[in-house]
């Protein structure tokens, strides 16, 4: 008898070409219907409810009622940095989908990793944040410093409120077209967030990418520099 995880039935969920376009679909944090992930595996509504089903059981999705619609999202942070991951994986042994097209450079630049900012912004935020000092980069692991405490807080990131969460304050995640790490857990979510309701930034309905207006650039730029 064979023991240990079963990565098997994790690969098999996630192997399936249908299966796999509708969780890269959920990766933009959005919730989305049974009838949008159809289209986004490219397949009918009835074949999809079967994939989503399989996803649900697998712990790989959840969902929420409401009203008469059904709402599906990744089942937790976990699953977007499996996928993240996975897509680093693919892309650093040239196994991609497309030829590059106008959607590309702005998803290089800066795009949604479930909840939080990848790509070439997300990367050069968390250089710039181990770079200044506010976060420790020890082996693979991401801790706050006290110095980071100060500068969050003049940002508006409530840390306290943070801390109090199960989920971790901060960790890293391999970016897929970076291969390098951007910042995740809560404190990237609070950051992406903070550039939201700033309206330095802007999410788009058609992809993952994230639109940052000029002011908006001008204020990131300026408070994440990098050494050059």
């Amino acid at each position: 008898m064979k023991e240990g995880p079963d990565i098997a039935q994790i690969g098999s969920l996630i192997g399936d070409p249908a299966r796999a376009n509708m969780l890269t679909a959920l990766m933009g944090g959005k919730a989305l219907t049974a009838t949008e992930l159809a289209a986004a595996g490219g397949i009918t509504l009835q074949t999809a409810s079967t994939h989503l089903a399989k996803l649900e059981a697998g712990s790989l999705l959840s969902q929420r009622k409401q009203g008469r619609h059904r709402y599906f999202t990744l089942a937790d942070d976990g699953v977007g940095k499996l996928l993240e991951s996975i897509m680093g994986f693919a892309a650093g042994r040239g196994h991609l989908r497309h030829q590059p097209g106008p959607k590309e450079p702005a998803l290089r630049k800066a795009r949604i990793c479930y909840d939080h900012l990848a790509g070439d912004y997300g990367v050069r935020m968390l250089d710039s944040l181990v770079g200044s000092g506010a976060i420790d980069a020890i082996g693979d692991g991401l801790a706050v410093t006290a110095k980071g405490e100060d500068r969050f807080q003049c940002i508006g990131i409530d840390l306290h409120g943070l801390k109090s969460s199960r989920r971790p304050l901060c960790r890293s995640c391999l970016d897929w077209s970076e291969r390098r790490a951007h910042l995740a857990g809560s404190l990237g979510k609070a950051l992406l967030s903070n550039f939201f309701d700033k309206g330095w930034a802007r999410r788009t309905a058609e992809s993952r990418s994230v639109i940052f207006s000029p002011e908006g650039e001008r204020q990131f730029l300026q408070l994440f520099p990098v050494e050059t």
